[in-house]
């Protein structure tokens, strides 16, 4: 069985990062093994909630797996807690990581034109250094913008979209996935190639709702598919579409937006791409 670890924060209720990776992951067929940078009471919409950082652990978990000799088909990093442990992360990477092993970054950090409130305007400059060891890199437009030390705009036309991702390519990153992408009347996902200099993209119709881990349930899915043997656009495809399925779902349902999607209900259809 393929093996994915994936690297970030736990929220002991909400869903998004490593409560939405495990499932996700697990129902596309693959082993989902985890590094926890922070494990929170529940997630950062919740008010007054508890945080404890696991910065400490990252090292010595990757250093005791090095000494089992377990290896990985991929690296997935999300939300990670602070500007210190990318540095942690991607020594971890380096040291676990062989010639066929993915390394795929989610630099969640930003979205809306805004960093996330726990974040500095120096966050970007370091999370860029762990995008440009990255085969896949998978930011939101936000997220582009800051990793390239572009201005954001709130409308933008493709030009800009590609303008963008090809700075972040030219970074290091192999291969950028923009998600959420909405420009000249079409939403969905653009995907750059830095090595054929080829774009793909995935047009679908735009679902009229905004909902907390979004992103994760994408970024998730998309690795679990394309470790498990998708091709780049099919993952792409499966993901958008599960991602979709689980809004549409909330949406008929009483969930408040604030604290997350029903992508439960969805697994289903994911497993049924997969097999496909």
């Amino acid at each position: 069985m393929k093996k994915i670890v994936t690297i970030q924060d736990i929220s002991c209720v909400g869903k998004c990062s490593l409560t939405v990776a495990l499932p996700i992951i697990s129902a596309t067929g693959v082993e989902a093994a985890i590094i926890p940078t922070a494990v929170l009471s529940t997630h950062t919409m919740f008010k007054n909630f508890t945080c404890k950082d696991l910065d400490d652990q990252i090292l010595p978990i990757a250093n005791h797996w090095k000494s089992e000799g377990l290896s990985f088909d991929a690296f997935y990093t999300g939300y990670l807690a602070s500007a210190a442990q990318i540095d942690k992360v991607i020594r971890l990477i380096e040291d676990l990581k062989n010639d066929k092993s993915l390394v795929i970054v989610d630099p969640a950090m930003a979205d809306n034109g805004k960093l996330y409130p726990a974040f500095d305007e120096n966050f970007p400059k370091e999370m860029a250094k762990l995008c440009a060891v990255a085969d896949i890199a998978l930011p939101n437009i936000t997220e582009a913008c800051y990793l390239t030390g572009t201005p954001y705009r709130e409308t933008y036309d493709e030009a800009f979209a590609k303008e963008v991702v090809e700075k972040l390519a030219a970074q290091g990153a192999k291969k950028v996935v923009l998600t959420g992408a909405n420009f000249d009347g079409h939403y969905g996902v653009l995907l750059y190639d830095s090595e054929t200099k080829e774009y793909y993209s995935y047009v679908q119709e735009k679902i009229d709702a905004a909902y907390h881990g979004t992103g994760d349930i994408f970024s998730s899915a998309f690795t679990g598919a394309l470790v498990r043997g998708k091709s780049i656009e099919d993952s792409i495809r499966i993901a958008a579409e599960f991602t979709a399925e689980s809004i549409r779902i909330t949406k008929d349902s009483d969930s408040g937006a604030w604290y997350g999607v029903d992508f439960e209900l969805a697994l289903p259809h994911l497993i049924q791409m997969i097999n496909e």
